[in-house]
């Protein structure tokens, strides 16, 4: 078996392409995946390939970054042939020959509707590619529900009960910070068995600056009374506005503040002229997804993060 990327062969990226897009986890059609590359967010070297010994191409494993990434994001389309015995296992080698080129391991990124594990053809070809996964290091498995707003659903007036300002860089990291306790996300959580507060404010201000978002979109919200309660950080992706970060500081949850905060980003979003405003956030964090169910936000279906644990 030899493993290699799109770089060795200019026709490789051709059969790549050529692979149908079907199956129970399917993988992007032929031309996003051209897309994808014409923006540099899928490239030749991200591209790998499981071939036998006459050359056949058994698996393909696509990884993303954003156009300007030294190096992958995440992985987001994993694909064996239905002739392979084992896919979890040929496909755990090509990770881990991925993995070490890259000299990191990006988290397996998969789109799945609602109500996958009852559908016997989904939950089998999840279970390979968690196996997969989990040999390859990608222990941790997140599952996030992806919502989307769109203008018919509507935005919330403004109550009075919050004032939104802008915010230096050191207000945004102490409320970070302070957000990060007793915080129901689970990678946050998950990060914080690993670093501190102050570092993990500091990364997620540096994550959310780098995002195609503008850092003055930021605010900071405030009781009328001037105590915090909470911040809002309206962002984009490639593709689309983003919620992004929000949230309320532990003193002042359990208020219905959330309520106010998402308006805020919605209200934004949909004044510069959104069409679509996409979210996520985990299954098991039931407060925010009752938020954006109460804000008009609607369930497109499930994002499954297969990650390495955050090293100690």
């Amino acid at each position: 078996m030899r493993f290699r990327t799109a770089l060795d062969d200019p026709a490789a990226l051709d059969r790549a392409l050529a692979w149908p897009a079907e199956g129970p986890v399917p993988p992007l059609p032929a031309d996003r995946v051209r897309e994808e590359f014409a923006a540099r967010r899928m490239r030749p070297e991200w591209t790998w390939f499981a071939e036998d010994g006459d050359g056949r191409t058994l698996a393909r494993a696509l990884w993303w970054g954003r156009a300007d990434s030294e190096r992958p994001v995440a992985l987001d389309c994993l694909q064996v042939r239905p002739s392979v015995a084992d896919p979890a296992a040929l496909a755990a080698a090509l990770l881990a020959a991925g993995h070490a080129a890259f000299g990191k391991r990006p988290g397996h990124h998969l789109s799945l509707p609602r109500g996958w594990r009852e559908d016997p053809a989904v939950a089998g070809a999840v279970a390979w590619r968690r196996e997969a996964a989990s040999r390859a290091g990608l222990t941790r498995g997140i599952e996030r529900l992806r919502y989307e707003w769109t203008p018919a659903a509507g935005t919330a007036a403004p109550t009075g009960r919050l004032v939104f300002r802008e915010g230096t860089d050191e207000e945004f990291l102490d409320a970070f910070a302070r957000l990060s306790r007793g915080s129901l996300d689970l990678a946050t959580r998950y990060e914080l068995e690993a670093t501190t507060e102050e570092r993990l404010a500091r990364e997620d201000l540096a994550f959310y600056r780098d995002c195609p978002g503008e850092r003055s979109w930021w605010r900071l919200a405030h009781l009328p009374d001037g105590t915090l309660a909470g911040m809002a950080v309206p962002s984009a992706t490639p593709y689309h506005r983003n919620v992004g970060y929000l949230g309320v500081v532990p003193e002042q949850r359990g208020k219905g503040l959330i309520d106010e905060i998402l308006a805020e980003i919605t209200r934004f979003h949909a004044a510069g002229g959104a069409d679509r405003i996409t979210a996520t956030t985990d299954t098991v964090n039931l407060p925010m997804a009752a938020a954006f169910d109460r804000a008009g936000y609607e369930v497109t279906g499930i994002r499954l993060v297969l990650e390495a644990p955050a090293a100690v």
